[in-house]
């Protein structure tokens, strides 16, 4: 059991835009920085600072442009990956303008759901995508495809395994480097993961095109990560302190918590380059903002000590 371990795997840190998009309680963009500012603190090489949405959609994130120039502010090495998700043509307009390198792109399996997000049909989504595919091949920004509700959707439930690898295709196709296969409502099992995934190999998909995006919701998530870590997956998404979830989908709270990552990986001899203490700062910091407590038995735990 647990043959062939990668020697590393690379965290895609989505606290500061994931984590926070669903949360009422307006977030100061001090409040924000200082968050970026620690995690960044704590070894985390890719972090996603926000998205370019309209700010009657998600008024959490109205402060992106803000954000952004404040970021580029700060002294942070230099070797840190900084994403933004963008919506449409105008979002990765936005972002080039600040100089923004690296961008996020987002595709729904289920058209109800991609209705409640963007307005649009999973097909008319991939209609949008195209003049932002274009303009960023044109001004050299690298795109990453996040694919959600790819284990099952709160509004048409069970996904096929064939749609599953359709659109994960058709986003290579068109310039994603990297497919994150969300489990947007928190839902999957290991089973399940692994059946997804032999499906993309068999269909030509390699292991370092994908990376796995799981919400903890039922208390499966660290199972399903292990599954994908047996199945050659060496790329995950996860939220300091367990923060986030899909303002869209009902039921969808509780993204894995980073410091659970870590923890398991450290663990199980799996380089992160994540210190865990520093780690559990940034989250008990934007925790104290929030007035919250994780979710996360190990935040709590790392809280303590």
């Amino acid at each position: 059991m647990f043959d062939n371990l990668p020697a590393a795997i690379t965290i895609h840190e989505v606290g500061p835009r994931d984590g926070l998009q669903n949360e009422s309680q307006p977030i100061a963009t001090a409040d924000k920085l200082r968050f970026i500012e620690l995690l960044a603190a704590s070894g985390l090489k890719h972090i996603e600072l926000t998205s370019f949405v309209r700010p009657d959609a998600i008024a959490q994130l109205a402060d992106a442009k803000e954000l952004v120039h404040a970021v580029d502010a700060l002294a942070l090495p230099d070797d840190i990956t900084f994403t933004c998700l963008v919506p449409n043509l105008r979002g990765i307009e936005t972002a080039h303008a600040l100089g923004v390198r690296h961008v996020a792109v987002f595709v729904a399996t289920s058209d109800r759901l991609s209705q409640r997000n963007i307005n649009a049909t999973v097909e008319e989504s991939f209609q949008r995508l195209a003049p932002v595919m274009a303009f960023a091949q044109t001004h050299n920004i690298t795109v990453r495809g996040y694919l959600s509700t790819v284990f099952g959707c709160p509004y048409e439930g069970e996904i096929s395994v064939d749609k599953v690898v359709n659109l994960s295709l058709r986003l290579l196709d068109i310039g994603c480097y990297e497919i994150s296969l969300g489990d947007t409502i928190g839902i999957a099992a290991p089973n399940q993961v692994r059946e997804i995934l032999e499906a993309l190999y068999r269909a030509g998909i390699k292991p370092h095109q994908l990376a796995l995006h799981f919400h903890d919701t039922r208390g499966m998530a660290m199972a399903n990560i292990i599954t994908g870590i047996e199945m050659g997956i060496t790329a995950f998404d996860a939220s300091a302190g367990g923060l986030g979830g899909c303002p869209y989908a009902q039921g969808a709270s509780g993204n894995v918590a980073t410091e659970e990552l870590v923890y398991l990986c450290e663990r199980m001899g799996i380089a992160t380059g994540v210190d865990l203490n520093q780690l559990s700062k940034a989250s008990a910091f934007m925790l104290g903002c929030l007035g919250k407590e994780s979710a996360s038995k190990l935040c709590r735990v790392l809280a303590k000590n």
